[in-house]
């Protein structure tokens, strides 16, 4: 098999499994069950290897929990931060744990999943994130139940709850204070439950974390309340797996070099202009020419990145955009009309396939 014509997202197994191997020694040595994102990461043509790896799958709303019981399947976990009636009766059918994000909601529906393993998002009024959009604890943040008093009122009604209060925190040290913070504060309530869910964010992959000791504390915090800890690893499944494989159309020149890529950030990479981050070229390496590597679209800050590369980029070139796997095929859209990049992935055994190309009928069908 050969790789399709660019763009393409390029899924490698042999770097996801560098990240799950992790994950696995998690389980292990901290009794803690992972559950794969997909709000994160939702592909699921390499499920079949990760599935070896980790638990289930967490979701945001109905569709993504239907998708993680049919195409991952072990433990389904659902989430949204409002429930409409007719999904929390669906959801009912196949979720094995149920979470919500009020108590209001929790109410409302009580009597409809009756007998469910339910658990309540918390709002611990800490968080760890660079940014305030995805801030969980931020002003006036509606994610998640800030009143002990409501939820100590509930608490018969739940077996689990879910912290969510990280977004890339590669700090074990602010993870470890946090946590004996939460020991402490919901104590009364953490005698009472079953499972507590951590949430995603927690960047324990990353080369360098301090793995045994981040093991230690979540056993610790387990024995130390008789809780079952879930994780919730989005970004940290896949980090560093996924490149996004483009070809130089144009180099111009604006007081430096530009060139122009058959990709798009908004459409194909969205996180990048969300947060306003650079991209990180995998190829060509790294070197003394500057070089701005742009989009295709009409939009003006299309810009994956300024860099310096080991050469200059001529039409034709290849160019790798690393680290492409999270909050991209989830997002990725029609702007602009631009052809939307295949799906590939390099299986274990070095071969690649092509699992999907998208056409003009995809994209006319997406419209009306």
């Amino acid at each position: 098999m050969s790789a399709p014509a660019t763009p393409y997202y390029l899924i490698d197994e042999q770097k996801l499994v560098r990240n799950l191997e992790r994950i696995r020694q998690v389980r292990e040595q901290a009794g803690a069950k992972s559950l794969l994102a997909l709000k994160c990461f939702s592909t699921w043509c390499v499920f079949d290897l990760m599935r070896e790896y980790m638990d289930g799958t967490t979701s945001s709303s109905l569709y993504e929990a239907k998708l993680g019981k049919e195409t991952f399947g072990k433990e389904t976990h659902a989430y949204s931060v409002a429930y409409p009636p007719e999904e929390v009766e669906e959801l009912k059918s196949f979720a094995d744990k149920i979470i919500f994000n009020s108590v209001s909601q929790l109410k409302r529906y009580q009597k409809v999943v009756a007998g469910m393993n339910i658990g309540i998002r918390i709002n611990p009024g800490v968080s760890y994130s660079h940014f305030d959009l995805a801030d969980p604890a931020r002003r006036f943040s509606r994610l998640g139940v800030s009143d002990k008093k409501a939820l100590q009122e509930i608490a018969p009604l739940i077996r689990g709850a879910m912290f969510h209060f990280n977004c890339e925190n590669d700090n074990f040290d602010q993870l470890s204070e946090t946590l004996d913070l939460l020991g402490k504060r919901y104590r009364k309530l953490l005698q009472q439950l079953e499972w507590i869910s951590l949430g995603g964010g927690i960047f324990f992959t990353k080369d360098g974390y301090p793995l045994d000791r981040f093991c230690d504390k979540l056993k610790s915090f387990s024995d130390t309340h008789g809780l079952q800890i879930y994780l919730e690893p989005g970004e940290a499944a896949i980090t560093r797996s996924t490149e996004l494989v483009t070809t130089v159309l144009d180099v111009v020149k604006n007081r430096r070099t530009i060139a122009i890529v058959d990709a798009s950030i908004e459409p194909h990479m969205l996180d990048l202009l969300i947060y306003r981050l650079e991209a990180q070229i995998a190829h060509p390496g790294p070197g003394q020419h500057p070089v701005t590597i742009a989009g295709r679209s009409c939009l003006a800050g299309d810009v994956f990145c300024t860099t310096r590369l080991s050469r200059v980029p001529k039409a034709g070139d290849t160019i790798r955009i690393a680290d492409a796997a999270g909050y991209t095929m989830v997002k990725k859209n029609w702007f602009n009309g631009l052809p939307m990049p295949a799906i590939a992935v390099r299986r274990l055994d070095n071969t690649i396939e092509t699992i999907r190309t998208f056409s003009y009928d995809d994209y006319k069908k997406s419209l009306s």
